[in-house]
């Protein structure tokens, strides 16, 4: 069994990625054969090995194919959203139920730990992640926008962190309640926003009587208000 008839390779290829994804959600890396994947994708052996030079390699390309991107795909969706917003509404859907693809970044750094012909491609796939969304959050988005004595990547690793914390316990293993969940997150975001520049005070005069300073001794100058 080879190509399909009427099938593109990229068709083909997307066919794979999709019967890998599920796969390898649903019986981790070291139960998923290569002949079960191909099967799911109705082509042969031969034609994934024409896709993907190895099982690890499938399992990488499949992740970066359909893993949860829920940060990045909301900002695409909601150009005019505040960082404040999407960081909120992001994380609210952290703790809620997903796809059996929502699995398969755990599937992924699970068989990183022990394969090495995993390890590599997943570290060059997390650092993407990281950076990819750290460039997000430094775009400006005109108000709201990451305060600037914060490292977006280091923002952007949390972040990463959260996502791969929620496949990993999922609401049926522990549930929060879900307004004492965002009132948290809530927090969290004003905290991470630059904060708003105070606007001047135009009842005050231009020569307002400066206040106190001293001199290098910590004697008033003369002269200061009091």
């Amino acid at each position: 069994m080879g190509r399909v008839a009427g099938v593109t390779a990229a068709e083909t290829r997307e066919r794979l990625l999709r019967a890998a994804a599920d796969a390898f959600a649903a019986r981790g890396y070291d139960g998923t054969r290569v002949a079960d994947i191909a099967a799911a994708a109705g082509v042969s052996n031969g034609a994934l090995y024409a896709h993907f030079g190895s099982k690890a390699e499938l399992l990488v390309a499949a992740l970066r194919a359909h893993a949860r991107r829920v940060l990045a795909d909301l900002v695409d969706a909601e150009p005019e959203r505040s960082l404040a917003d999407l960081l909120l509404i992001a994380g609210r859907c952290l703790p809620r139920p997903r796809d059996t693809r929502g699995d398969l970044i755990v599937e992924a750094l699970a068989a990183a730990r022990r394969d090495g012909d995993v390890a590599k491609p997943m570290r060059d796939y997390v650092g993407e992640r990281v950076d990819g969304v750290a460039d997000l959050l430094r775009a400006p988005r005109g108000g709201g926008e990451l305060d600037p004595t914060l490292s977006p990547r280091a923002l952007s690793y949390l972040c990463f962190l959260l996502a791969v914390g929620s496949a990993l316990v999922p609401p049926d293993l522990l549930a929060v309640d879900e307004e004492e969940w965002a009132a948290l997150l809530a927090r969290l975001a004003s905290a991470v926003v630059a904060p708003a520049e105070s606007a001047p005070d135009e009842s005050a005069p231009d020569d307002a009587a400066p206040t106190q300073s001293t001199l290098t001794d910590g004697t008033p100058k003369t002269g200061d208000t009091q």
